[in-house]
């Protein structure tokens, strides 16, 4: 068997220790890239003729962000649960749930990071026991400005552009405004009324890459954040 001089040994324990650095859910952003083409930010939409406005209701409604580790030393790191509790704005309701639309934002300065109560809501690849410091460095590397950039854009805001029926549910047109940038995606979505109150909820997937992000990679892609996220929501608004 060979062995492994002196020197050779030390350059590969400060090796490990760098890669184990980087896994550590950086606390410093990746570098900024510039973003692909988007659209100016759109006029406030305008609300549909007869509709009823319906303001939200931040304390019933939820938005969570789910996002994935991987390359091939993805256990080195955590999936994340990002959330907002303070989503505001209204829906405009018409008896033609086709004419219905939204406008709503969150303020992305508060949006929390890996939160018991979330990790567990989750499931199964959200486990316990994330470190603090893995917290504190993934919420500083989200609002830097190679990401979120929320000392400069503090809030994102969601916009409904057309409603489409999908057997029973409905499937949304969206356009999302991120950092002056609006990006369309189509959202499906459950929308439930009573007793004066609408209740949208669904699950779908959406990519950093469609909101010109790029995801954070280290170690030549042994570690990284990957592309696709899945957002799950809950809103409540009431009349």
């Amino acid at each position: 068997m060979s062995t492994i001089s002196a020197g050779s040994g030390s350059r590969l324990v400060l090796a490990s220790v760098v890669l184990l650095g980087l896994a550590a859910c950086q606390t410093s952003p990746p570098v900024a890239q510039p973003p692909p083409p988007a659209q100016p930010v759109a006029e406030s939409a305008g609300i549909p003729a007869g509709a009823r406005e319906y303001k939200i209701v931040a304390e019933d409604s939820l938005l969570q962000i789910l996002v994935y580790r991987g390359g091939a030393m993805a256990r080195l790191g955590h999936n994340h649960v990002i959330a907002s509790h303070h989503l505001s704005g209204s829906v405009y309701v018409t008896d033609d749930l086709g004419q219905s639309r939204f406008d709503v934002e969150f303020p992305v300065n508060e949006l929390t990071i890996d939160e018991p109560a979330m990790r567990e809501m989750a499931g199964a690849d959200f486990p316990p026991g994330v470190p603090q410091s893995a917290r504190d460095g993934t919420r500083k590397n989200l609002l830097s400005e190679a990401l979120l950039d929320g000392a400069n854009y503090p809030a994102v805001r969601l916009r409904a552009t057309g409603v489409v029926a999908a057997g029973e549910n409905f499937d949304v047109d969206v356009e999302i405004t991120l950092k002056d940038q609006v990006h369309p995606v189509r959202v499906p979505m459950k929308v439930d009324r009573k007793d004066g109150v609408v209740t949208a909820s669904g699950e779908f997937p959406l990519t950093q890459s469609e909101l010109g992000l790029k995801p954070f990679s280290a170690a030549m892609g042994a570690l990284l954040v990957v592309d696709e996220m899945r957002v799950r929501f809950e809103v409540r608004a009431r009349e």
